[in-house]
């Protein structure tokens, strides 16, 4: 049997970022009654794992306010309204590692929080790469941190990564990241 799908009875946005926006949506599941939830609305991001010919995987450390501490993780950013994820990701990319891709490969995408957020994520493998730097964005402090490949799952067993993109990006990439795959 599939879960029953929801319609949307009514729909109020409570607040309009730069970025993201809040709307209150009331939605009924088949005949019950209707139901009121708090969405985020985002215009996608991108994860990216830049590798390079070496095997060492290019993650970056910064400030999350969000989470309150500085985060290990793989280049990440935000779409900007319909702008094409390969665009974003190359972006993304040379302003948060100054490095710029050859190859850009789409590995699929994830919801981030589907439960209370639009957010979706396009994955990327970047490879061939070269130095090519783009300013960082303002509120940003990024350093770039090269690890080993063979050394990654090890640090999400040990929660020295925790960052979710960068550990579902990893697993979906995992049979490309193999010796002689990439």
């Amino acid at each position: 049997m599939e879960p029953l799908t929801g319609k949307t009875v009514a729909s109020t946005r409570i607040h309009e970022g730069q970025r993201i926006s809040l709307r209150v949506d009331e939605f009924t599941l088949g005949d019950r009654p209707p139901v009121s939830k708090e969405i985020i609305e985002h215009p996608g991001s991108v994860v990216i794992l830049p590798l390079t010919d070496d095997g060492q995987l290019v993650l970056v450390r910064q400030w999350r306010q969000a989470a309150g501490e500085v985060v290990l993780e793989a280049p990440s950013g935000t779409r900007e309204q319909d702008e094409d994820p390969l665009l974003t990701a190359h972006r993304e990319l040379r302003e948060e590692t100054g490095y710029a891709a050859e190859s850009m490969s789409h590995i699929g995408g994830m919801w981030v929080a589907p439960g209370y957020s639009g957010e979706f994520t396009h994955a990327f493998l970047a490879t061939d790469l070269h130095e090519s730097p783009l300013p960082q964005d303002a509120g940003e402090d990024i350093h770039v941190h090269m690890v080993p490949l063979a050394n990654v799952p090890a640090m999400i067993r040990s929660g020295d990564l925790k960052d979710q993109m960068t550990i579902a990006t990893f697993y979906a990439a995992s049979h490309l990241l193999e010796p002689g795959a990439a």
